[in-house]
C-alpha cells in the first residue's frame, strides 16, 4: 500500500507522490485503511467499506469524501445509484519520497507512518490466525525473518534499493496482471522494513559471534 523509502528514480504511473496536501489528507488511520481496502478488493461502498473497519457509514462516507477531495478515490459512477455511491481507488500504490515534506510535516508524517506501521501489523496477524487452514505449498511459503547487520546510512540506503530491485523483478498485483497470471498465482503481501536501531552498542563491547543472525523463521 505504501512505499515509504527514498524516491526512485522512475515514479510507476499507477502510483501517488505525497505532496503536503496529500500527507495531511492520509494523517488519518481510517483514511489509510480505506484506501488499502479499495485498492485491495477493488470498488465498494461506504457501508461495506465500513463493516470491514468496524465504524459506523456515516464515518466511512465522511472520510471517503475527504479522500475524493484530495484526489485518493473518486466516485464510480458506473456501479452507483440515487441510494447508493460506489468509490474506487484513483491509484495502486502511495509513494511517500519528500524528505523535506516530512521534515516540514512532523506531525502529519508520523500520524501517516504510524498508521501504515498498524495496517502491516494487522497484516500480519491476519495471516498468522489462517495460516493453519492455507493449502500446504502457501503454509511453505510464509516466512517472517529479521537479521541484524551494522551498516553506514550509505549502505543501508544501497541495500533498501538492492531488495527492490529484486522485488520488481515479480509479478505485481494489478489488475492486468491478475488477468494474465498463471493458474495458481495468488496475491502476496511483501513488506519490508529497515529500521535503525541507534541505541544498540557497539560491536566491541557485546559477545562476538561470527555469522550469527537474528533470524525468526516461521515457515
Amino acid at each position: 500500500m505504501a512505499d515509504t523509502g527514498a524516491g526512485r528514480p522512475q515514479v510507476a504511473a499507477d502510483a501517488v507522490v505525497l505532496d503536503a496536501k496529500g500527507l495531511r489528507a492520509l494523517a488519518h488511520p481510517v483514511r489509510v485503511h480505506l484506501v488499502g481496502l479499495l485498492r485491495k478488493y477493488g470498488p465498494s461502498t461506504a457501508t461495506r467499506l465500513a463493516e470491514r473497519l468496524g465504524v459506523n457509514s456515516g464515518t466511512a462516507s465522511y472520510h471517503l469524501r475527504q479522500l475524493g477531495a484530495a484526489g485518493f478515490v473518486e466516485e464510480d459512477t458506473e456501479r452507483g445509484n440515487a441510494r447508493e455511491r460506489w468509490w474506487r481507488s484513483v491509484h495502486q500504490m502511495t509513494e511517500f519520497s519528500d524528505r523535506e515534506l516530512a521534515d516540514r510535516e512532523p506531525e502529519a508524517t508520523l500520524a501517516y507512518l504510524q498508521s501504515v506501521a498498524a495496517i502491516y501489523t494487522l497484516r500480519a496477524q491476519r495471516t498468522l490466525n489462517e495460516l493453519q487452514t492455507m493449502p500446504r505449498a502457501w503454509r511453505d511459503s510464509f516466512d517472517m525473518s529479521d537479521w541484524a547487520l551494522r551498516l553506514t546510512p550509505e549502505e543501508a540506503v544501497a541495500l533498501r534499493q538492492e531488495l527492490r530491485d529484486v522485488i520488481a523483478r515479480y509479478r505485481r498485483d494489478t489488475p492486468e496482471a491478475a488477468a494474465e497470471a498463471p493458474e495458481g498465482a495468488e496475491r502476496v503481501a511483501v513488506v519490508t522494513h529497515l529500521l535503525p536501531e541507534l541505541d544498540a552498542p557497539a560491536a566491541s563491547t557485546v559477545r562476538s559471534g561470527r555469522g550469527e543472525t537474528t533470524g525468526t523463521q516461521a515457515s
